[in-house]
């Protein structure tokens, strides 16, 4: 019998998800209900922040973000080059310049040096945001990162769609979400990520005010008095139609039940992984971890010495897929796409480049077994003639 292809990521939908979808279906509010402050009630309590804002996606929910600041023409935003193009997109949205910073070769993160020389690169203009990513669910050095954006006028705002569960501590425990060193922090509830809605993202904040900007902005910019008649709307600002369907809180919420669950299946996969990969060393080596994090990781990232190994990136791809193992690239340096190097010129980041010469991901997803990482990684040695 043919074994059943093993994606690098997929969703874990389960009967109790779908009974809530159904109900939610069956309920008044299909959109702009109860069951989104349910949801975003049920996801500050889970990261420990005092407010979440529910939005269409995690693209989205940084464009709010950047929003929310207020960043606009003539303002910098700093982002890793290894991250999804959402992250520098977002400041384009508004009309900001970005400046990418270099990252750690191995790990992949964003730095304290790398960022330095980014703000050395920002040539005295405004930098308003700076944008760690929490790439494959490990921490960024959040308070070194901090101060350092502090120091130049900036905040910081954690784009966090792959890091739903992690922790860390910086002297104290502290979890990925509660915004103890940053302005916000945006999540993303796309399919592959810990918890599905399908579409849909979040922001979380410690700012009161800043909370509910992001709620006005995600519904056109519209305000209502409350000294104005009943059906009175007023709109003193453009906003976007980014708001989360009732429906997809739903799941949402059920899928937020389960994620204590789905971490526990991440941390064991990836401790199989790593010890199965182990002897593979030094031709593939797994991503580095951080001192400070414990991760619930999003993507299984080894790093492989191809030219060690006499093979093309793209030969062990199609090798693995030839054996029923999806496989990705996370991620191609933002910094190369066309739209960013036409209006920046060329730009050398040796840490980006060293990490996505070598980077692949393999399946990770709470679906998996402990065979199913068996044959993935004997499937990977084949492919490289390990």
């Amino acid at each position: 019998m043919t074994e059943p292809i093993l994606p690098y990521g997929r969703q874990t939908i389960e009967d109790d998800d779908i009974a809530a979808v159904a109900e939610a279906l069956r309920a008044d509010f299909l959109t702009t209900g109860p069951r989104v402050e349910s949801f975003e009630r049920a996801f500050a309590e889970t990261v420990g922040a005092p407010h979440a804002v529910a939005c269409a996606n995690g693209t989205a929910a940084l464009h709010l973000a950047m929003l929310a600041l207020g960043v606009g023409p003539g303002d910098v935003c700093i982002a890793p080059s290894i991250t999804f193009l959402a992250t520098a997109n977002c400041a384009r949205f508004v009309g900001a310049e970005v400046v990418f910073a270099d990252v750690d070769p191995d790990t992949g993160l964003m730095t304290p040096a790398t960022l330095a020389e980014a703000l050395g690169r920002a040539g005295g203009r405004a930098v308003r945001a700076v944008l760690p990513v929490h790439l494959r669910g490990e921490v960024a050095e959040l308070p070194a990162l901090k101060a350092l954006a502090e120091a130049a006028g900036a905040v910081l705002v954690e784009d966090a769609p792959h890091a739903l569960g992690s922790t860390m501590r910086f002297g104290v425990q502290e979890t990925v979400g509660d915004c103890r060193h940053s302005a916000m922090a945006t999540f993303s509830f796309h399919p592959v990520k810990t918890i599905a809605t399908g579409e849909g993202g979040m922001v979380t904040t410690r700012d009161a005010l800043l909370a509910e900007r992001l709620r006005t902005l995600r519904s056109h910019g519209m305000v209502r008095p409350t000294s104005a008649d009943p059906w009175w709307y007023e709109m003193p600002e453009l906003g976007f139609n980014y708001r989360l369907p009732d429906v997809l809180c739903a799941l949402g919420l059920s899928q937020l039940g389960k994620l204590p669950r789905f971490a526990e299946r991440r941390r064991s996969l990836t401790a199989r992984y790593l010890e199965r990969l182990e002897p593979l060393a030094p031709m593939v080596r797994p991503a580095a971890r951080s001192a400070w994090s414990d991760p619930v990781l999003h993507l299984m990232v080894a790093l492989i010495d191809f030219e060690a190994a006499g093979r093309s990136r793209r030969q062990v791809v199609e090798a693995l897929r030839s054996r029923g193992i999806g496989s990705q690239v996370h991620y191609i340096p933002v910094h190369r796409q066309p739209y960013y190097a036409q209006r920046y010129g060329p730009l050398t980041l040796p840490g980006a480049e060293a990490w996505y010469a070598r980077c692949l991901s393999l399946p990770l997803y709470p679906g998996m077994d402990d065979a199913d990482v068996d044959r993935a990684v004997d499937a990977l040695a084949e492919a490289l003639g390990a």
